[in-house]
C-alpha cells in the first residue's frame, strides 16, 4: 500500500513566528484517520522565524527528533544540554520520565525543520538529549541511518524504539531501495519530485508506505529523502 499525502492537505497552524504543518493529528488539527503510522506520532513541518521559537516547555515519555532542513537549531533542557544543530544533521531527545527544553532558532534566517514524535518501547526511560553531524554527500544514493533503536545501528543516534529514522539523496533519473520486509514506512521527500510504485509524490508531501517488502524510489528530480521505518 501506497499513499501519497500532498502537502497542501496537511493541517495548518501558523502564528507569525510559527508557520506549522501536520502529517498527523497534533494541536487543534485532529483527523481520525492520521492519529498515527506504527509507532510514528508526530511528523510536523515546521518554519521558525528568525530570533523566535519555542520557550521550556515539558515532554515526557517520547522519543522526538528533528531534522533540521535549512538554518539551524538551538536547544537546551532540564538536564544542562545545551547544543546547535545545523542544516542536515539531527538531534534526539528521549524524554523518557520527563524533561524541560527550549528550541530557538538564533540564526539571522528562517529555519526549515521536520519535528518527529515516536512511541517508546516502553515508558519510564531515563531522559536525554544529543545531536550528531551528518553529511548530506555521505547518504548520496542509498539510505543512511540517523536515529535507530534497532541493533546493530551503532553509528546512529539511540532512540528507545523499534523503528529508524533514515536520509538519503538521490539524483535525479536515479533510484534508491530499501528493505522494509512488510514493516511501515513514512517519507517525506525534503526537496525534489519522486515516483513509488507509479505514484508521484513532491516537495514536503508525505508518502504512507505499508505491506512492501522491498521499497524502491526513482527521483524525477534531485531529491533528499527522509524516512521513518517502524512497526
Amino acid at each position: 500500500m501506497i499513499e501519497v499525502r500532498k502537502f497542501a492537505d496537511l493541517g495548518k497552524s501558523n502564528h507569525g513566528w510559527l508557520d506549522a504543518n501536520f502529517h498527523f493529528s497534533f494541536a487543534e488539527y485532529f483527523r481520525q484517520d492520521r492519529l498515527h503510522w506504527g509507532a510514528l506520532r508526530v511528523w510536523n513541518d515546521d518554519k521558525i522565524a528568525a530570533k523566535s521559537g519555542f520557550p521550556p516547555h515539558p515532554h515526557e515519555n517520547m522519543e522526538i527528533i528533528t531534522y533540521v532542513l535549512e538554518g539551524a537549531i538551538s536547544h537546551r533542557d532540564s538536564l544542562g544540554n545545551e547544543g546547535r544543530t545545523k542544516a542536515g544533521d539531527i538531534q534526539v531527545m528521549s524524554a523518557g520520565t520527563g524533561i524541560t527544553h527550549a528550541e530557538y532558532n538564533l540564526e539571522d534566517e528562517q529555519t526549515h525543520s521536520f519535528q518527529i514524535w515516536i512511541l517508546p518501547d516502553r515508558q519510564g526511560h531515563a531522559p536525554s538529549w544529543g545531536t550528531r553531524e551528518f553529511p548530506r554527500g555521505e547518504r548520496a544514493g542509498r539510505f543512511e541511518v540517523l536515529a535507530s533503536g534497532r541493533e546493530g545501528d551503532d553509528d546512529a543516534l539511540t532512540i528507545h524504539a523499534n523503528a529508524r529514522v533514515l536520509g538519503a539523496t538521490v539524483a535525479a533519473g536515479e533510484s534508491v531501495t530499501y528493505e522494509l520486509g512488510g514493516r511501515k514506512g513514512y517519507l517525506v521527500p525534503a526537496r525534489g519530485k519522486i515516483e513509488i510504485d507509479g505514484q508521484v509524490a513532491e516537495t514536503r508531501d508525505g508518502v504512507a508506505i505499508a505491506d512492501v517488502d522491498v521499497l524502491t524510489v526513482k527521483a524525477l528530480e534531485d531529491a533528499e529523502l527522509v524516512m521513518v521505518e517502524t512497526a
